[in-house]
């Protein structure tokens, strides 16, 4: 999954952007709304995490922005606004979900991770594609009941698979829902993680359409 946090604040923001990377998720982190919008023009993000004092462009005013472009990512907002008023204007403005200054990772994580839940029309936390079952709360991916140990770029490419059943995603796709900007990716990087996920789940759960992509066969 790939998300874009849109935080001023260097600590705050250095420390969502760890932490979230450390849940799987590849995160982009831009300071300003400016560089916001670019982003959203160039890339299609899983879910964005907005705050809303930002310089340049306002945060209420790039939701505002995306929501007439007709965009459906889901939007997260963040920020030490918590009058009732500023949260009516959030949410009518178009936001998801509105998560008020302080936090813990721990609940950040859990609203992130029921957004891309919704996102995906899936109500459980599990994902399930024949005996493959995937848990993006904690975690943990079953094969036949047993549990399978994978590494946190196997788990991300298989949660953007197992989320867009049927639907063939590219390699920039799936690189891009792994990588976040500044990170290495060797050229082959997706094929390895796809072989390796062959090797764990069963060599029949991803299918190669040339010149296309992945996507998950029918079990």
């Amino acid at each position: 999954m790939r998300l874009l946090l849109v935080e001023d604040d260097e600590m705050i923001g250095k420390s969502i952007r760890e932490g979230l990377r450390r849940e799987s998720y590849g995160v982009d982190w831009v300071r300003d709304g400016w560089a916001a919008e670019q982003s959203l023009i160039a890339t299609d993000y899983d879910l964005l995490i907005l705050d809303l004092g930002l310089p340049r462009v306002h945060g209420l005013q790039v939701l505002k922005n995306v929501r007439q472009k007709g965009k459906k990512v889901p939007v997260l907002i963040i920020t030490a606004r918590d009058g009732v008023e500023d949260r009516v204007n959030g949410l009518d403005a178009g936001a998801d979900d509105y998560l008020v200054k302080p936090f813990s990772m721990s609940e950040l994580g859990a609203r992130v991770r029921a957004l891309l839940r919704r996102s995906a029309g899936q109500p459980a936390p599990a994902f399930r594609h024949g005996e493959v079952e995937l848990n993006p709360l904690t975690r943990e991916v079953l094969f036949n009941g047993k549990e399978i140990t994978l590494s946190q770029r196997e788990f991300a490419i298989l949660e953007s698979l197992i989320r867009h059943p049927g639907t063939v995603i590219s390699r920039a796709s799936l690189e891009q829902s792994v990588y976040a900007w500044g990170q290495e990716v060797e050229s082959n990087a997706v094929e390895v993680h796809i072989s390796n996920l062959r090797k764990k789940l069963t060599p029949k759960l991803i299918k190669t359409v040339r010149g296309v992509g992945y996507k998950l066969s029918e079990l």
